[in-house]
């Protein structure tokens, strides 16, 4: 009997070991179907996932959500691709682009259902990504094994979100006047107004007044701020003084009161605008004299040359020789598969297009500005659309504003400030009020 009982306990303990394991991720979380797909997608190449995404797909509808619109674009090239190996494949394809920010309202809606609309997303604004999308488990990270070998590292490793690029903002002013914009301190003089987006418009623009509070930016900010001459540091001396309290209040670095008061004069002396391109085409005016503005980099390749407007009136502020500090900010279109992906295996292949080929990033990678994240798609984007050297023409070069000095460059000698999801997460909680309490938001 004793025996019997004994056996009949290393019984319940074997399915109750069973029912623990089966279903969880090595977090001890439980795993949704989504989360199976991923696990098993992230050792599959792309090809392989490709088939998985024919079986799955063949003759259904995906439907795409996304910040950028040119997901709509990318989808019939990545059709094309799987007709290469089933030439019988289709696909219907429907991509939304929400505005004024209510993607975050459109998934947490969608995410409430047992299978989503959407079966995946191309989102910005690390931060929102963090709080609102991440953590309460709407989104679901995916990483192709063909992108990671690329970039040295594998899924389990890997620590960040899966960005598709890098998208570049970057100061440039008109140089028909007589003004000089020689330090990143000068776009915050007494009397300048950029022209920016309003960070009520796009919150990326918070995420980069965030970042500059971090201890690598406020060097930044503090270096150039010290190679500033007398008068021009007296201008903002007393500014910086009187922020040096506020900095210990919200537990930043011993150098963030230089960012501080960057950000005050920043935020009370911008000219709002609601969209870069209105900005662009402002700045490339020959009238526009000394006007400067921080916009998407991008923006000039599409201007048309006539005797008033050109690429030649605006000057990109980091491409001067003795440009001192930040030259702009970066920020990210990360991808995602959603909780609920009603075709997880094609939105894996999907996002492993994007960012594993050429071809997949090219709806991006046409233009200048924007950074694929596979090292190998973006040697091969260059290969392909020659950004560098954009601005020639005949072998001359007539546009030098165009010529992208690469992602490289513009992280390392630009000094892009670059998002970081977790860090804009952290400190919105301690900066965000203070920011919404300057005299911008008051008015």
């Amino acid at each position: 009997m004793k025996n019997k009982i004994i056996s009949i306990l290393l019984v319940v303990l074997v399915l109750l070991s069973f029912v623990s394991c089966k279903g969880k991720s090595s977090s001890g979380e439980e795993m949704s179907k989504v989360d199976k797909v991923i696990q098993e997608a992230q050792n599959m190449t792309l090809e392989e996932l490709a088939k998985k995404a024919i079986e799955e797909s063949k003759g259904k509808t995906f439907f795409g959500l996304g910040n950028s619109s040119r997901g709509k674009s990318a989808l019939p090239l990545f059709i094309s691709y799987l007709q290469t190996i089933d030439p019988t494949y289709t696909l219907n394809y429907e991509w939304q682009q929400p505005k004024n920010n209510k993607i975050f309202d459109q998934l947490t809606a969608d995410g409430e259902k047992e299978v989503g609309t959407f079966a995946m997303t191309l989102i910005q604004d690390g931060n929102q990504i963090e709080s609102k999308m991440v953590s309460p488990g709407i989104l679901k990270r995916f990483i192709p094994k063909d992108w990671a070998d690329a970039n040295g590292t594998t899924a389990d490793k890997y620590d960040g979100y899966l960005a598709l690029q890098t998208l570049s903002k970057v100061f440039m002013f008109n140089n028909n006047g007589n003004a000089t914009y020689k330090n990143a301190w000068d776009f915050v003089a007494p009397g300048v107004h950029p022209l920016f987006m309003d960070i009520d418009s796009e919150v990326v623009g918070k995420n980069f007044l965030y970042m500059l509070t971090s201890p690598e930016y406020s060097k930044y900010m503090k270096e150039a701020f010290s190679a500033l001459d007398s008068n021009k540091q007296a201008q903002f001396q007393n500014t910086i003084n009187s922020l040096a309290d506020k900095a210990k209040e919200l537990n930043l670095n011993d150098d963030a009161k230089y960012s501080l008061a960057w950000i005050k004069l920043w935020v009370e002396n911008y000219n709002a605008q609601t969209d870069d391109g209105p900005i662009c085409n402002t700045l490339v005016q020959r009238s526009a004299k000394d006007q400067s503005g921080l916009i998407v980099y991008s923006k000039i390749r599409s201007v048309e040359e006539s005797a008033n407007v050109s690429v030649n009136n605006v000057t990109v502020a980091a491409y001067q020789d003795d440009y001192v500090g930040i030259g702009g900010y970066a920020y990210c279109h990360y991808l995602f598969l959603t909780d609920n992906s009603p075709l997880p295996w094609t939105a894996c292949a999907f996002i492993a297009y994007m960012t594993c080929t050429v071809d997949g990033f090219s709806a991006w990678g046409k233009d200048m500005g924007g950074y694929s994240s596979n090292p190998l798609v973006m040697a091969g984007t260059e290969e392909k659309y020659h950004h560098s050297s954009a601005g020639y023409v005949n072998g001359i070069n007539l546009f030098p504003a165009k010529n992208d000095r690469g992602y490289d460059w513009w992280i390392n000698k630009g000094k892009l400030v670059v998002e970081d999801p977790k860090y804009c997460a952290k400190s919105s909680f301690r900066v965000a009020a203070w920011i919404d309490s300057l005299n911008k938001y008051n008015k």
